[in-house]
């Protein structure tokens, strides 16, 4: 058997590479044709790789246009875990949601008119996506104190909240709305919907 005697890191810079370039290559027939339309023959054919290649990358064909959805998943749960002694875990999200928005980050849902229409325009990626707000807020429920029913009725209002506040940045995008007056928008809403959370969960869960 042959062994490689390539340096592990450059192997896996280039696997790295490899994977974002199909991305890359994906996301754009994806906006150009359509996800349900365009094919993953397709898309191998253009990233000039074997259409294998595409698979072992990417099991499924949607996670092709949302590849972070493994960070999505987990982004809820890490900032609970993360959270500072003294601190609740309404105020962690709050503060985590406000900086994600100052910096337009895709894990809230800013991803550009393009991007944004591709993926509401398309059942299954709306399927997907509502499958990862899901898992999303099964991952929070894991990591939050309290017996089950707790830590499920806590997780699924946070994200409720979550969830909403990412649908408004779709919808505020496909308006036509410019970045720094949707960044605006989006953090005094967010604002209005922790608040409501407030009497509820405001106690809960402090580090």
């Amino acid at each position: 058997m042959m062994v490689s005697t390539e340096p592990f890191g450059l192997r896996e810079a280039k696997k790295r590479e490899t994977r974002q370039s199909i991305s890359d290559h994906a996301t754009r027939l994806f906006i150009q044709r359509g996800f349900e339309a365009t094919t993953i023959a397709e898309i191998a054919a253009t990233a000039r790789v074997a259409k294998k290649t595409v698979t072992n990358y990417f099991p499924r064909k949607e996670d092709l246009a949302l590849d972070i959805h493994h960070d999505f998943v987990s982004s809820l749960a890490d900032i609970a875990v993360a959270r500072a002694p003294g601190e609740s875990v309404l105020s962690a999200l709050r503060n985590g949601f406000i900086a994600s928005a100052q910096r337009s980050d895709a894990l809230i849902g800013f991803s550009g008119p393009d991007f944004c229409r591709m993926v509401t325009d398309s059942p299954t990626l709306v399927a997907r996506l509502r499958e990862l707000h899901e898992l999303r807020e099964q991952a929070l429920a894991d990591v939050l104190p309290g017996d089950d029913i707790t830590r499920r009725a806590a997780a699924a209002q946070f994200g409720a909240a979550h969830r909403l506040l990412f649908q408004r940045i779709q919808e505020l995008t496909l308006r036509g709305r410019s970045p720094g007056r949707m960044v605006a928008t989006v953090i005094d809403e967010a604002t209005q919907v922790f608040d409501l959370l407030e009497p509820a969960l405001g106690d809960y869960a402090i580090a």
